[in-house]
């Protein structure tokens, strides 16, 4: 890859390749000491360090805890109920809302969610949403879109084809994902974008160098007849082979767990 693409790596990894904190450490995404809050109590509250309808600590404790003021510890709890995991009442305090009411859109609570030790729910019910929307979104695209419109995508599978790492085919493997979400001129299914790299997040920190190898041809012939199918038109086959990316997509992700 060259320079821009190498660049392109970092950046994506560095977005999306988040690892857990370890006690005291900083998150190298924390930009000030509130998005620190946010990130650490987030983590703990997805996690299940602090159930469903439980309190979490006072504000005095929070401040002693982060070593913070009372002001940053306001402002990251306005973010968090903001992202429908907490609920602030006055002279009760704040409690964690259920999963149910947990904004899973945000690119936060997804990113929170990947760090699991055990995401296992949390990656079906994510392909299981993705079987929703992107063949939809391919059959959009192949009733809009243009030949110049395709020309990125096949220019992607070949990425896919020729990548020499797990990360190359990562970022190709995404950016073709959201190139379709891009091509079905939807508004709502362009913002699904953090959906997609959080799903291929997930495969690209579980599978091995040796599994990439042996299925990337296979993946990106399949990537190739999405594109094919979507600039010549054809809405039910491009639908189709869509589902099939996305299902084989799922199996690898629960293939280590057999």
């Amino acid at each position: 890859m060259g320079n821009e693409n190498r660049q392109k790596t970092i950046d994506w990894l560095g977005n999306a390749l988040v690892t857990v904190v370890s006690p005291g450490a900083r998150d190298a995404r924390a930009s000030n000491h509130t998005d620190f809050v946010v990130d650490a109590l987030g983590k703990a509250i997805i996690a299940g360090e602090y159930p469903a309808k439980t309190m979490i600590p006072l504000d005095p404790d929070l401040c002693e805890m982060f070593n913070v003021s009372r002001t940053v510890i306001r402002e990251a709890k306005k973010t968090l109920i903001a992202k429908g995991l907490i609920q602030s009442k006055a002279k009760v305090g704040t409690h964690v809302r259920p999963p149910s009411e947990w904004n899973m859109f945000d690119h936060d609570v997804l990113r929170w969610h990947t760090a699991l030790k055990n995401p296992v729910q949390f990656h079906d019910e994510l392909f299981e949403i993705r079987l929703f929307f992107e063949p939809a979104a391919a059959a959009k695209a192949a009733r809009s879109a243009n030949n110049i419109d395709c020309d990125k995508l096949f220019e992607l599978c070949d990425a896919l084809a020729n990548a020499e790492t797990r990360a190359e085919f990562a970022i190709a493997d995404c950016e073709f994902h959201k190139r379709v979400l891009g091509l079905s001129g939807n508004r709502f299914l362009q913002s699904l974008g953090d959906i997609v790299q959080t799903a291929l997040y997930s495969l690209f920190m579980i599978e091995k160098d040796e599994t990439f190898l042996s299925l990337r041809e296979e993946i990106a012939q399949n990537h190739r007849r999405v594109a094919e199918a979507i600039s010549t038109g054809a809405a039910q086959e491009a639908k189709e082979i869509m589902e099939h990316v996305i299902t084989q997509g799922q199996l690898r992700l629960q293939a280590p767990r057999k």
